[in-house]
């Protein structure tokens, strides 16, 4: 194939990943954004195999229709819930493919280049095997937790710092050493470096607590976009460094906004996770209220005071989620609606696993754009509000955050339902949340508790509507 023809194809498919990010910015346009995103790497593949690869397409072809089957039936099978853990372990494979791209540079002795070229090849060759093998084991790790087959407590090892600045200063010394030995040696230098870089990976993610989960998910984001970009630098693949340019920058980004929403820095999220003893705050301290002062309803009571309402804002997390009730929540919106009450959807910005999280659940459940609100923009309505429904959130709704200046959330904006008439809080026990901070919520004179799983609530709530 002609390389003008290439180049061409390889600038419409950069401009359909930016017109991607784009369309993602907003949920009206989210549904196109993902078709330009598939439009442009099937231009790019296409092109690829095509005008560059001249043999072994067989091995090729196959591989990409082996990996498209289990692709496609990956995405058959996961629920919605499970998007996080299959977002984590899908940034591994990224970071797996840098490692195996990076060997098979150090690998292949056939192209003589000079000394400058070999310096700088060889430099290539070393940080994308290095943010590679990072990505890869973090990720694993970050699945592990999302999926709940390892503790989402936050591991602190005596020295942990000074184990990271260890594995840093040799990462650097080894690369020094691979350089200057290659292209005809330093094979054990580079063996040494994946081997620690794959700890480093481990280590970073399990020292960080369940509740800085959205930030770890979109900080490998970012992780295996520059990963990709050094595959680009390696191969010369001019479209894999601004794929890979706009992932990194993206997610980078994206980790400041998760950051920023919860009053995070984040050096901080990557010391340490909330909620964990060395924060200096109170998150093991007593509850915040007494059993005196929790006033428990049924659903029955939840169904009359909703009904009777002028304003009623619901607030999701990841309770709801992993009850699977957004559906039978949109239902009891559209009763709630037809009966002439206002219905809106309120959600914090690091409600559930994953950044969107809660928008992607209550689109896949029908609910309106329109009646879908972040924090920022419905905060300052509570006061007017008749009845807040918390389903299956604490952190995001906790007053210690504001009420608490010692508290491991102290200063991270959340929801503030407290502030309307009523709030109903539906949850199965009193238990903390992932910062391990009990909620002064639960025990306020305007909150009822209606306890039960959340589906089994809202189900009961439902047919009360019906009825």
């Amino acid at each position: 194939m002609n390389s003008g023809i290439i180049t061409v194809s390889y600038i419409a498919s950069s401009a359909l990943f930016i017109m991607a990010l784009g369309g993602l910015s907003h949920q009206e346009t989210a549904r196109r954004g993902n078709f330009y995103g598939m439009l442009g790497m099937g231009l790019a593949v296409l092109v690829t195999i095509v005008g560059l690869v001249t043999e072994n397409q067989v091995f090729l072809i196959g591989g990409i229709v082996v990996g498209g089957i289990i692709g496609w039936i990956l995405a058959k099978r996961v629920e919605m819930t499970q998007m996080p853990e299959l977002v984590a372990i899908l940034h591994s494979l990224v970071g797996l493919a840098a490692v195996f791209v990076g060997w098979a540079n150090a690998l292949d002795h056939g192209v003589s280049l000079s000394s400058v070229e070999q310096a700088i090849h060889a430099s290539e060759t070393y940080i994308g095997i290095l943010i590679g093998a990072l990505t890869f084991s973090g990720s694993v790790c970050a699945y592990l937790k999302l999926a709940a087959k390892i503790s989402g407590k936050p591991l602190q090892l005596p020295g942990r710092h000074l184990f990271n600045l260890g594995l840093g200063v040799l990462a650097i010394w080894f690369g020094v050493e691979y350089v200057a030995a290659s292209p005809d040696g330093g094979i054990t230098w580079l063996v040494a470096m994946t081997i620690i870089a794959l700890i480093f990976g481990v280590h970073m993610v399990v020292a960080i607590g369940g509740a800085d989960m959205p930030v770890v998910v979109s900080m490998l984001n970012s992780y295996s976009g520059w990963a990709a970009a050094a595959m680009g630098f390696m191969l010369g693949n001019d479209l894999l460094i601004v794929v890979g340019a706009l992932v990194g920058s993206s997610g980078a980004i994206l980790s400041y906004i998760m950051c920023k929403a919860m009053n995070r820095k984040f050096l901080n999220v990557i010391l340490g996770g909330f909620g964990n003893k060395s924060s200096g705050g109170s998150a093991s301290a007593g509850a915040a209220g007494s059993e005196e002062d929790i006033k428990p309803i049924e659903a029955d009571e939840a169904a009359d005071m909703l009904v009777n309402a002028k304003e009623v804002m619901i607030l999701p997390g990841y309770g709801m989620a992993v009850a699977q009730a957004q559906h039978t929540v949109f239902e009891i919106s559209k009763k709630l609606r037809d009966k002439g009450v206002n219905v809106r959807f309120g959600i914090h910005p690091v409600a559930g696993r994953m950044p969107g999280h809660m928008n992607v659940l209550l689109a896949e459940a029908k609910v309106p754009y329109d009646i879908v609100y972040e924090m920022d923009e419905i905060n300052e309505d509570f006061p007017n509000v008749d009845v807040s429904v918390v389903i299956g959130a604490n952190d995001i709704v906790n007053p210690a955050a504001q009420e608490v200046p010692d508290s491991p959330i102290a200063g991270m904006p959340v929801l503030e339902p407290w502030k309307g008439k009523t709030t109903i809080v539906l949850k199965r026990g009193m238990s903390t949340g992932y910062a391990g901070v009990d909620n002064p919520l639960f025990y306020k004179d305007n909150t009822r508790m209606l306890f039960g799983d959340a589906k089994d609530s809202v189900d009961s709530i439902l047919k009360i509507l019906n009825g």
